[in-house]
């Protein structure tokens, strides 16, 4: 015999029924939106698992992934109060909590950024020193080109020493293949990927190898939302890293997933994202996927505070918490 709530149950979103004489009492899942830090792809695959295969569903979680448009603008809705929760490069993140935004970096999947310059094989562009002098492509507004100073600074170049050329994300590819420029500043999982789709032989210099292995994109979340929300919080990261590790074991079910979420995406260029970022997930000193270790935070900051993107002296513990992290009896641990 099935009861019939009342309206007040209803608006609380729990029900109730007589299954068998016996009472059972179901709560609505909690909706939780959470903000991407670009268009979908294989960077958000671990999310798009942990939706599809149920994982936010079991933690009592109903959850919407949303695509966005640069970890800049994420951050800065985040900032200002418009999202709560997100993911963004980290750095990107600190440097708006450093001038006063009330938020905190809470999981770290990128244990190192994925940016790099990329040259064509043909130009012989075979160091970092070979750049003095060449036109080098820049993404206008991107994480990558605030942090280039650092990785010129690293390997003793000065700016002025290379000749940027700002131009639109969609033009960094074609410009490079057309021969306009000599070289672009990218990342292992976007303009690599597209470049070498097209045939493209490339030499690229990664940050993490040549002096610039800073924390990267990581999931974060407005100060208020951390308090007001602490279990809905634990339980989201908790649930997300289970996907993300599952798409580390099973990356072509994982691609499934994010299609199914997000159907306009290609797999194929997907799989190839995934493929590009797995590295990224143990590096940087790295114990479990999720955790960045103190140390590689006290290694960001003083890399980025000596190029002016962060504060110098500042306590780098104010930029994240591991408080709403699972216990590491229940983390993926690095091998």
């Amino acid at each position: 015999m099935l009861r019939f709530i009342s309206r007040t149950l209803a608006a609380s979103a729990v029900s109730s029924a007589l299954v068998f004489g016996v009472s059972v009492t179901a709560v609505a899942a909690t909706p939780v939106t959470f903000q991407l830090n670009w268009v979908a792809g294989g960077s958000n695959a671990g999310f798009a698992a942990a939706l599809t295969e149920g994982y936010y569903k079991d933690a009592g979680l109903d959850v919407t992934l949303i695509e966005g448009n640069g970890s800049g603008n994420t951050a800065q809705l985040v900032a200002a109060n418009r999202v709560q929760l997100a993911y963004a490069d980290a750095v990107a993140v600190s440097q708006l909590i450093a001038k006063g935004a009330p938020m905190k970096v809470i999981s770290t999947v990128y244990q190192s950024n994925p940016n790099e310059v990329s040259a064509l094989k043909k130009t012989n562009i075979n160091s970092i020193s070979d750049l003095k002098g060449k036109k080098v492509g820049v993404p206008s507004g991107s994480s990558q080109t605030t942090m280039l100073p650092l990785f010129l600074k690293a390997n003793g170049l000065k700016e002025s020493e290379v000749n940027l050329i700002n131009m639109p994300l969609t033009s960094m590819v074609p410009t490079l293949l057309q021969g306009q420029v000599d070289a672009i500043l990218g990342s292992i999982d976007s303009y690599q990927i597209q470049l070498e789709a097209q045939g493209a032989q490339l030499t690229n210099f990664r940050f993490a190898d040549y002096g610039v292995p800073t924390v990267s994109t990581s999931i974060f979340a407005n100060d208020t939302y951390l308090k007001d929300n602490s279990d809905v919080v634990k339980k989201f990261v908790a649930a997300s890293l289970k996907g993300w590790s599952f798409a580390l074991d099973n990356p072509a079910k994982a691609i499934k997933d994010l299609k199914a979420v997000f159907p306009n995406l290609s797999e194929k260029t997907a799989t190839a994202e995934l493929a590009a970022i797995t590295p990224l997930f143990c590096s940087g000193g790295a114990k479990y996927v999720g955790k960045a270790e103190d140390a590689q935070w006290v290694k960001t900051q003083d890399l980025l505070s000596q190029v002016g993107l962060l504060p110098a002296g500042r306590d780098p513990k104010s930029y994240y918490t591991n408080d709403f992290l699972p216990p590491t009896s229940s983390m993926r641990a690095c091998k």
